[in-house]
Order: C-alpha cells, then structure tokens, then sequence
C-alpha cells in the first residue's frame, strides 16, 4: 500500500462517526429484540394470569436475591483486587450492564467493558481497577457453570442419553476457563503471549501491565465464588417455582437439567444472550420429561420472566435514575397536566351506564351535577399550575396536592370512574415524594393578602347572597326561600356550582345570580393568583452595604472578578454575622452570583450558608458563575453539582521575553506594524473628553463588526466615566487615528494584571491585538508584577466530560458555527497563556440546567 494511500484511509477512518454509528446499531438491535420476541411479550401475560400467585410472588423474591447475589459477586471481585465497592453501586452496575449485554454481540462477556462514570468519580475508582474486578467476575460466573454443571451433566447423561450433547457445551466451558487462566498466567508472569504482544502492540504493555497486575485475595475469591454457585442454586429454583406456579408436579432432576442447558446457551451465545434458542431448547428438554408441549412452554415463559425480563426491566430502571433528580422534577407537572386534561374530557364524554346506576342509588343526583363542575374546575386549575410547579414553587405544589387529592374524590363521586382516580392518587403520591424538590416560596405578605381577602369576600357573598334570597320577591325566582335555602343557594353560587332546583325567571333574578358568580370567580382568581405569584421583589443595595462591600473587597478581594462584584448592575447580600459580601443578579427565579463569597477562607462556608437561607426565604434559587475549580470544595459540603463551563488563561510574566525562535512570528508582527506607521501607546488615567471620544468610535465600530451587543455582569461594557479613571493603552495609525485599545482594570489578586474590552476598527491590521497584548506584558513587568491574567474562554478546555450537560457543551464548541468564535479566542490566548483553570457554573439540581442559559442570558443584559 502506498504512502498516500495509508493516509486515505487513516483519514476515512478518523472522519467515520464510530460512536454514532455504533448507537445506530444497536437501536436497530433493540428494535429487532423485541421486535422478534413480541409473541413471548404476549404469551406472558395469560401464562402469569393462569399461575399459581404465591409461586409467582415467592419467584419474584428469588428474583431480587438473584440480583442482589449478582451484586454481591462484584462486591467481593472488587475485594479481590483490594478494592471497595458498595453494594448499592453494585446493583446498579450488575442491572445496567445486564441490560447492555442484551444489544452487545458476546453481550455476556463484552458489557463488562461498560465503565460508569459514577465508579471512578464518586467510589474513586481506577479504571483498571474495575477491568480487573470485572474481569474475576466474568470468569467466576463461569467457573460456577463448570462447577455445579459437572455433576448435573454427569448424573443425567446416566439416566437420559439426550443430555449427551450438553456435554460438548462444558467441554467448551471448560476449555474457555484454561485459555482464560493461561492468558492471565502468561501476562502476570510475561510468558509468550505477554511477549508476542508487546513485539506487535508495544503501546499496549504500560496499559496490560496495570490491569494484570495486581495480588489476588483468596478469601475474597472464594466469597466471590460461593456467592455465584447461590446464583446457580437460585437459577434452578426459579425453574422448580415455574413448574410450582403452573400446576404440574415438579421435577428436581428436570430442573436443574433444564437450567444448566440454558445458561450453557447463554455463555456460548454469540448475540442477543441466547433468545429464542433458550426457549426452544429448555421446552424441548421439558418435553422429555413427562410435560406436554403447553405445559413446557409455559415453565419456560416464567422462567424467563423470572430470571430475564424482571432483571431486564429493572436495568431499564437503573438507567433512567440515572438523572433521577431530573425524572423526578419533570414527572409531578407532566402528570399534573395530564390529569387537568383528563379530568375536564372525563366530564366531557358520556359515563358507563352501569357505573350511574350503581352511583344514583348511592348519591343524590344534584350531587353528582355538581361532581361534574368541580371536576372541571379542578381540571383547569390544574392545568395552569403544571405551568407553576417547573418553576420549583411550593405553593403550586400545594395546589398540585390538594386539587390531585380532591380529582380523587371528585372521578369517584361523578361516575364511579376508578381509572381517572387511580391516576389523580397515583399524582398525588409522586407528589408527596417529589415534596422535596418544590422550595422556592411565594411572598408571604402577598399570599396572607389573597387569603384574607377571598375568605372575606367568602363571608360576604355568603351573608349578602343569604339575605338577597331570603328577602327577594316570589316572582323572581317562583321560590319562597326559607334561610337554610338561601344559604344553600349562595354557597352554590360562590363554588361556582350549578342548582338545578334554582331557574331565575326575571331578569333582576338573573343579575343577581351573576354578581354572586362574578364575585366568586374573582375571589377565587384572586386567591389562586396569589399563592402562586413567587416573591421576585429585591430591594437595590443602600449606600451603606456598598461601602461595606468596597471595604471588604479592600481586605479580601482575591480575584480578577472582584471589580465587577460592586459594579452598579449588582446586588449585594452583606453578611450580618460575617465579614464578607456576596454580588448577584436575579433573572428567572435564579439568584445568579459571580463566582463566589468576599471574605476571608474560615467565613466563607458560613457565608454561603446565610446566603442559601436568604435565598430561600425570598423564593429564590441560587447558582454560581464562573467558581474556581479550588473552590468547588465548599459547594461539594453544601451537596451542590457544578459543569465545567470553560477556562481562563494566565499568564507568568517573569520569564516572558520577545528574544527566541518560538517568538519570532510575535516579532515580525510587531516590527510590521512599526514599519506601517503603527504606534502603541500607554495613556495614564485620567483620559480626555476627546480620547474617551476616540475610544468610543472604536468601540462601536467593533460592535457593529461582529454583530454584537454590549454585556455585563462578568465583564465590563463601554462607560465613558468608569474608562476615564482607568489606564488605556492605545494603537495609532501613522495619521494618529486610534485603531486598537484595551483598558487595564484593577485586578485584586496579588502580583496580577488584567484588562477588560479589548477592541479594535475593523480596518485594523491583524497584530494590533498581539501589540496590545505585549505592551500589557511589557508594563507589568515594569511595575514587577508575576502574573497576566488574559480571562476565560466561554465552553473550552472540556476534554473528559462528566456529565450530559457538559458532552454537549463540547460538541457545540467542536461542532458548531454559531460557537467557532471562541475557538480563534482560544488559539489567540493560547500563545501566552502558561496555565489554564478551569471554572464551573455550580448548581442545585439537574432541572436548573433547563432554566440557567435563559437566566444567565438575562444577568448580562446590561
């Protein structure tokens, strides 16, 4: 093959979408799984139906010590390798990778491969670690076939001569189980197939090395094997249980028989672990033991359910709690419109005839009219704070309750409609579960103001309406009402509720009537609008906590950022019992601080702290911008999450000279610029009229240019009077226009300098910037400062991602146009910068993620 030709194809292979094309597969896999196993989905629910229920139950159990056993197996292999693993992690890791084995070819052996990120960050695990664990359980689990299948095979080829083939299978096992020792032997010891790979593959010996090194604990082993041998046993009762449930008298021998035969299936699958060939064999074999083809298939269709669709299932399970929190938020007001949906097309079609019958002899017709409005009511209601409850309030949550609770009441009480109520109950109790999760609360004031007012406006539709009745004239209604009536009466018109007993005849009756009804849909609005209206009122800073604020930062301000904490757009919380402050914007229900608390390191907990219940009684929620990685570990005692957003360059000025090759193209770029006219210059604060003039010229031109608005919030925008107290320095043209500024800001951390807009016209030449640059570094240095710090560049620097959040945060600054703007920032940085940290947006709950981009957007709005 040639040169050019090797390069092709190494480019092909690179620009394939291996990852991609691998998630094609295996939706394509799942789709063709169940596609072709849908006659076993329908064939297992009249086999449960016919079962015996207590087997069943007692099968089920089994199945959950099946699974916790499986747990326990990595528990122990961890062990082995002198490793700690939990056996909550352990479940979770056995149930997903049972799950992946399903879609993966050689499923058994290659989902041991799938490393959750959850291991290595919160169990502190190495990945070779858990190779080696992983690699004790694959082996373990089929050391234990071999182990409890020799005796099952031997005693049954003496009595059936059909079993003679499933001797093959263990012969296959067995052989599997010494080239797995021997490769484990050569690697450990660098025997032949340990050479042979370093010869061909010497990259690979530093990463086998470390996965097949290691000191084996036999106690540990021996535990890792007694637990599988428990999951044969357990394998085997589930086939006894089967027999159990359908009816026919069991058969120890078939049982573990038939259970040895399927798992030698499973191992020697090549893909989707046996399906279809499992079933056919295990009622095959069932068949020679006495049972009828029905009667096979139906063992073996429990069997099943028991030892691979429940596990399946609960693998389904574990990997969608993986964002648990999110599942959980979105669920209640998901649920909570679908209820309000159902709720008002309940009353919209016709009930079961049958239902109304049973229902009339029970409850008297006017109440079940009146059943049908509140269910109704009840529907919209809920329709409107489904809205309410993705914003975290409590108040909507409630709402959310008690409405969830009256639909019960309300589908029982109008037809008998149990469907319609098992869902409201259903909602209500995710409700009750998801308590936790609604904490941001209404304004107090506000709510006590809309609860007084609607039980007033309650007591005096009630005394005016029960004096209207009582005292109106025979003709208006054809009713002589006595005081319980027209109590009644108006009780039904404040609830909105229609009286069949009650027609208005005159049209003084019907205005009556309505002004009751308009009264109640006002309270009513008025106290529903009240609960619900979060407490957004924020008062601006006063004089006073300015100063106190200015002076703290004078004591503890120790970043780049600390300028911007006192600017104008900023709220400050001032701690009462601590010295320090907190600078924050509200936008979206969020209170969105930059970075982190001023103060000294012993307060800052505290303060944070303080601040989280100041938060909490205001109704906000509280997220951090731009946080320092050091700093993350005050926000991991508060249980906070964090997504690495970017990072910012710094620059060590001390060793920082233009001589040398590596500078060269910085020094032609200069001398270019000199030769053409250009001259940078430094202009001490304070600046002219006509020069802040200047600036401002420049900078619109570079608005304009790159059709952008000006921001605030973590940076500075053009304020002629915030400039003209600051350095600037300058590049001119040779008629002495400025074409090129940046303005050096204070930077509170000790020995470092930064600037803030860094702008140029758009006829500028290209190194304008690095000229700036330089003569930033060049007057720093003068003034024997260490450090230049050149700021952040927004979605960089994510090489591992942790979570989904900050996958897709890679694959937009990667992939996309709209974010290729900060790969050139970070190439222009990136020739100075000696050091890059990484800085976080910390937050509360995985659901914040949906709401922060639009709330962070707002905060730097100026």
């Amino acid at each position: 093959m040639s040169r050019g030709s090797k390069f092709f194809s190494l480019a092909f292979l690179r620009k394939l979408h291996w990852k991609e094309l691998l998630a094609v597969l295996f939706i394509l896999l799942a789709i063709y799984f169940f596609r072709s196993q849908r006659h076993e989905l329908k064939a297992l629910i009249p086999a449960i139906e016919q079962a015996d229920r207590v087997w069943v139950i007692i099968g089920v159990a089994i199945t959950g010590a099946y699974i916790l056993l499986q747990a326990a197996m990595y528990v122990f292999s961890f062990r082995s390798v002198g490793s700690r693993l939990n056996i909550v992690r352990s479940t979770e890791l056995f149930l997903k990778r049972n799950l992946l084995s399903v879609f993966l070819p050689a499923g058994g052996i290659s989902s041991l491969a799938y490393l959750p990120q959850s291991l290595r960050r919160e169990q502190h695990l190495h990945k070779q670690q858990i190779h080696q664990a992983s690699g004790i359980y694959g082996f373990v689990g089929i050391l234990s076939v071999f182990l409890v299948g020799i005796p099952v095979v031997l005693y049954s080829m003496m009595h059936a001569g059909s079993m003679r083939d499933a001797a093959w299978g263990l012969v296959t096992i067995c052989l599997l189980l010494g080239a797995v020792v021997g490769v484990v032997r050569s690697m450990q010891h660098k025997g032949v197939l340990y050479r042979l790979l370093v010869k061909y593959f010497p990259g690979a010996a530093q990463q086998v090395d470390s996965i097949f090194t290691f000191h084996l604990s036999v106690p540990a082993f021996m535990n890792t094997v007694l637990a599988s041998v428990l999951i044969e046993v357990a394998g085997v009762a589930h086939l006894y249980i089967s027999m159990l449930a359908v009816g026919v008298h069991p058969s120890l021998e078939a049982a573990c028989v038939g259970y040895i035969v399927a798992t030698i299936f499973l191992i020697i699958s090549p893909f989707l672990r046996g399906l279809g060939a499992i079933e056919l064999s295990l009622a095959y074999l069932l068949s020679g033991y006495g049972y009828t083809t029905l009667q096979a298939l139906e063992i073996t269709l429990l069997f099943r359910l028991f030892e691979f669709w429940l596990p399946l299932i609960a693998g389904m399970f574990a990997f969608a709690l993986k964002g648990k929190e999110l599942v959980l938020r979105l669920l209640p007001p998901i649920l909570i419109f679908l209820l309000g949906m159902v709720n008002i097309f309940s009353v919209l079609t016709p009930p079961l005839a049958y239902r109304m019958h049973l229902l009339r002899a029970l409850i008297p017709g006017t109440s079940i009219h009146a059943s049908n409005l509140l269910v109704v009511f009840l529907g919209l209601i809920l329709l409107v704070t489904a809205t309410f409850l993705f914003r975290g309030l409590r108040s909507a949550w409630i709402v959310a309750l008690s409405v969830s609770l009256l639909s019960v009441l309300g589908h029982i009480s109008k037809a008998l409609d149990y469907e319609e109520a098992s869902l409201a109950l259903l909602t209500s109790v995710i409700l009750l579960i998801t308590a936790k999760q609604y904490r941001v609360k209404s304004n107090p004031q506000l709510v006590n103001i809309g609860v007084v007012t609607a039980i007033g406006t309650f007591m005096v539709v009630l005394v005016f309406g029960s004096i209207g009745f009582y005292f109106l004239n025979v003709r208006h209604f054809g009713i002589d009402f006595t005081w319980q009536q027209s109590l009644r009466h108006a009780f039904h018109g404040f609830m909105l509720l229609d009286d069949d007993g009650l027609v208005p005849v005159t049209r003084f009756g019907r205005e009556f009537m309505s002004a009751i009804r308009v009264l109640g849909v006002s309270a009513w609005a008025f106290l529903f609008y009240t609960i619900i209206r979060p407490y957004l009122h924020v008062a601006k800073h006063s004089n006073t906590a300015l100063e106190k604020a200015r002076f703290y930062l004078s004591q503890y301000g120790s970043s780049p950022m600390d300028y911007f904490k006192v600017g104008s757009d900023k709220l400050l919380f001032v701690s009462e019992e601590y010295e320090g402050f907190i600078a924050y914007r509200v936008a979206s229900s969020f209170a969105i601080v930059l970075e982190e608390p001023v103060c000294s390191e012993d307060d800052k907990l505290a303060i944070l702290e303080e601040f989280e219940q100041q938060c909490h009684k205001m109704g906000l929620r509280p997220a951090f911008y731009r946080v320092d990685e050091d700093s993350t570990y005050y926000f991991n005692k508060l249980k906070k999450k964090r997504m690495l957003i970017g990072q910012e360059a710094i620059m060590d000025l001390r060793h920082f000279s233009l001589s040398g090759k590596d500078k060269k193209s910085l020094r032609n770029g200069l001398n270019s610029l000199a030769n053409k006219g250009y001259i940078t210059q430094m202009h001490v604060a304070p600046q002219t009229d006509a020069r802040l003039a200047e600036l401002k010229a420049v900078s619109d031109e570079w608005l304009k240019q790159y059709e952008v608005k000006e921001m605030t919030f973590s940076q500075g925008l053009f304020d002629e009077e915030a400039i003209r107290h600051q350095d600037v320095i300058t590049v001119s043209n040779a008629d002495g226009e400025i074409v090129a500024f940046l303005n050096i800001i204070p930077d509170y951390t000790p020995g470092e300098c930064t600037y803030d807009l860094i702008r140029k016209r758009s006829d500028a030449p290209g190194g304008v910037m690095d000229a700036l640059i330089i003569a930033l570094i060049q007057d720093a240095q003068a003034k024997g400062l260490e450090f230049l710090n050149l700021g952040m560049v927004p979605m960089s620097g994510i090489s591992q991602p942790e979570n989904t959040a900050e996958q897709m945060v890679k694959y937009a600054y990667e992939k996309l146009r709209l974010f290729r703007h900060y790969q050139g920032l970070r190439e222009f940085k990136d020739k100075y910068a000696t050091e890059w940290t990484n800085k976080y947006l910390v937050y509360e709950h995985d659901f914040d993620l949906l709401q922060l981009p639009v709330a962070l957007s707002k905060v730097m709005q100026p």
